[in-house]
């Protein structure tokens, strides 16, 4: 299997491109998270990953979207931007998520990438806005790769995300980067509508057809204004999802990405262990995209360092979340998060100003922690991989409170008892 990736690495990208993956989010990657491990010894913080929504726009209104697409548009404009990047890269950071709204969507997008040629992007898009032009460019700039988002098939996508004609759109902005040799991933927001669809051998063996390299399966999230909790996955789901990513990542030449587990299986928060935090449309600084709570901006006229390393807030949530769960503290507990949002202070950092009401209407329900249940990798890379770049940090062994299940079920059952019955079998069923 790693002879088959490597082949697929070599002949089906460009090989500056494969270049510049190594350099900029492989080996300068793997700097920054050493800084950041150097850092978290000597008392300071600033993560090794930055999340930047860089738009509000978008031209879908997709089920479960926390983001304001229809308001008026926001983004960050290229000087806050290049100020931005260049005192992140100060820090060591090499690798920065770009997400939206739709990212395409913002005019200087690529304008703005290009002046970082020592620097690696991945952009969330839905693809609708990848030309051959576009995807010819981004080979030329070297430093992207756009992961697209595929929802399911085609009655799926469309009311997945709220417009007609989505999938097929997505498929030809995908198709114009992979015939241009752009480095191409495709994601899915794993829900009940798509998992029997989208997590299945047939779909990664027709994306490996396809040229596409790696995938990434989130889980989705029911936040939001109108979040669609009968969208999110059960417990059952999730350890199915798991199962089958480590299984995918041992037989099949495809990357896969996760974000919710470390090398042995055990559950961890990005945002909770300090390794990335989000900036949103307006440069609130945020825990991460779902969390709209903020205190601080890179509109600061500190400097980035010193706003991330002296924030109480964000201290403060990744010590409450690393207490409370190993797994979302959003989902499981809710309470918590609008604890800490008003003990500081927090401000909304939505444009339509009603997350306290949100997050006050959202129900405990089960994430991607299941103790008992742990699905340790099986590839010796991943493995290695995960050891040295993706774990906790040592923010559980800090922080965490709980030893076993058992205790997990008796402090929701002692929350649920507040909700009522319904609530309390929900909790036990998970």
């Amino acid at each position: 299997m790693y002879l088959r990736m490597a082949k697929r690495l070599l002949l089906e990208t460009d090989k500056r491109l494969l270049w510049k993956l190594f350099w900029n989010m492989g080996v300068r990657g793997l700097r920054s998270v050493q800084r950041h491990k150097k850092r978290l010894k000597q008392g300071d913080f600033f993560p090794p990953f930055l999340y930047i929504s860089l738009i509000n726009s978008c031209n879908l209104r997709c089920q479960g979207c926390w983001v304001d697409v229809a308001a008026k548009q926001q983004k960050i404009e290229p000087a806050a931007m290049h100020r931005m990047l260049n005192e992140a890269k100060e820090m060591g950071n090499s690798f920065f998520g770009i997400l939206g709204g739709e990212p395409f969507m913002h005019p200087e997008l690529l304008d703005v990438l290009a002046e970082h040629p020592d620097a690696y992007f991945q952009i969330f898009t839905n693809g609708h806005f990848i030309t051959d032009e576009v995807a010819k460019r981004m080979r030329k700039l070297g430093n992207i790769t756009p992961l697209i988002s595929v929802e399911g098939t085609e009655i799926i996508s469309d009311e997945r995300r709220g417009k007609a004609d989505v999938l097929s759109q997505t498929m030809q902005g995908l198709q114009y980067c992979l015939d241009n040799k752009v480095m191409t991933g495709v994601c899915t927001s794993l829900c009940k509508t798509n998992f029997e669809d989208l997590l299945t051998d047939e779909w990664v063996d027709r994306l490996i057809e396809m040229g596409v390299l790696y995938t990434w399966y989130h889980v989705y999230r029911p936040v939001g204004p109108d979040a669609c909790p009968d969208l999110a996955l059960t417990p059952e789901q999730q350890r199915k999802a798991r199962q089958f990513v480590v299984d995918i990542r041992a037989t099949k030449p495809i990357v896969v990405v996760d974000a919710y587990y470390d090398a042995d299986g055990k559950a961890l928060c990005p945002a909770a262990t300090g390794f990335t935090h989000h900036i949103s449309p307006w440069g609130d600084i945020e825990p991460c995209p779902i969390i709209q709570f903020a205190k601080e901006s890179i509109h600061d006229e500190r400097p980035l360092r010193e706003v991330f390393n002296e924030s109480e807030f964000l201290h403060d949530f990744r010590q409450t979340a690393a207490e409370s769960t190993r797994g979302c503290i959003v989902l499981e507990r809710p309470d918590l998060l609008l604890e800490l949002a008003e003990r500081h202070g927090a401000k909304d950092s939505t444009a339509r100003g009603t997350i306290y009401e949100e997050v006050a209407a959202l129900k405990s329900q089960s994430s991607q922690y299941h103790p008992g249940f742990e699905i340790p990798e099986r590839s010796w890379a991943y493995r290695i991989a995960k050891r040295i770049c993706f774990n906790d940090f040592g923010a559980y062994s800090r922080h965490f409170k709980f030893e076993n299940w058992q205790d997990v079920v008796t402090d929701s059952e002692q929350r649920a008892d507040q909700d009522g019955p319904d609530q309390l079998m929900q909790i036990k069923s998970h």
